[in-house]
């Protein structure tokens, strides 16, 4: 299903690793992190340990961040489970750990030390998942996670993706501050709005700051990113079909947009909490 933060596959794995242990463990696993069992619910599968994953499954919305997080936990205990049998050579635990370790990496998130995290390791996406990361926003993880996985495979895609992260960012700190905007509102005047809500003019910075000028200049070019973000996704990216012979940008165009729609982003979300409302 779109939008689902956990893809079908890696839930697909876990549940075949559940089937070579018991019930009790089972139920053990998912009462830990407090999901709940949907007794009523009939899957469509056989034997009783897939029949009952899946009741467990059906109770989880895969695509709110608040539900994922739970599933995370219990995923990230089987792991670390794992690892610590794998000391004692056991194949059987090693293979598991292998195929779990790699699904879930798949689908955005990277295991070390006994814990899972939200990927963005790379490309520039480190600091806006850590933010985003406690928040109950779907669509934030849901972009972070196109980006991470479109930069080199499909750069007009990380690069239309890049653009909608900051509209969504903007839009966030506005419902939140409970200022009105319009559905249609373009990104430049959605940043000019979250710029002005939190005080990032240059107007609002006093001469008698230290580095006046220089803070002014940073601020004033808030607004050429934005300009720069939203030219390059009208030109290339996905938001508008294009002539058959026209050539894409690289992933290194990619990484530039993606990089720098993701320090935007965090940098007014950071700024958003430390003046909240």
């Amino acid at each position: 299903m779109a939008g689902e933060l956990i893809s079908k596959k890696t839930r697909i794995e876990l549940r075949e690793y559940f089937v070579g242990t018991t019930l009790s463990e089972i139920t053990n696993e998912f009462d830990s992190v407090d999901v709940p069992c949907d007794g009523d619910y009939i899957p469509n599968t056989s034997g009783q340990r897939r029949s009952l994953v899946e009741q467990y499954y059906h109770a989880i919305d895969w695509t709110r961040w608040n539900d994922v997080r739970k599933f995370l936990a219990m995923y990230e205990n089987v792991l670390t489970n794992l690892e610590d049998h794998m000391e004692d050579g056991a194949d059987w635990e090693a293979n598991n750990f292998k195929a779990l370790k790699k699904w879930i990496e798949k689908d955005g998130f990277s295991y070390s030390g006994g814990k899972l995290t939200k990927v963005g390791k790379r490309h520039g996406l480190e600091h806006i998942a850590g933010t985003v990361e406690p928040l109950d926003l779907p669509e934030l993880h849901r972009q972070i996670q196109r980006m991470q996985n479109a930069v080199e495979d499909d750069p007009a895609l990380a690069i239309g993706t890049a653009k909608e992260l900051v509209e969504s960012v903007c839009k966030t700190i506005l419902e939140q501050r409970q200022i009105i905007f319009r559905d249609d509102c373009d990104i430049g005047q959605l940043v000019k709005d979250v710029r002005k809500a939190l005080g990032l003019v240059p107007e609002s910075i006093a001469n008698s700051a230290k580095g006046a000028e220089s803070i002014r200049r940073l601020l004033s070019n808030l607004g050429s990113i934005t300009q720069g973000l939203g030219e390059l996704r009208n030109l290339y990216g996905t938001g508008h079909g294009k002539a058959g012979a026209v050539k894409g940008l690289s992933p290194r165009h990619a990484r530039l947009a993606v990089g720098a729609a993701a320090t935007l982003s965090t940098f007014l979300l950071e700024t958003h909490f430390d003046r909240n409302v």
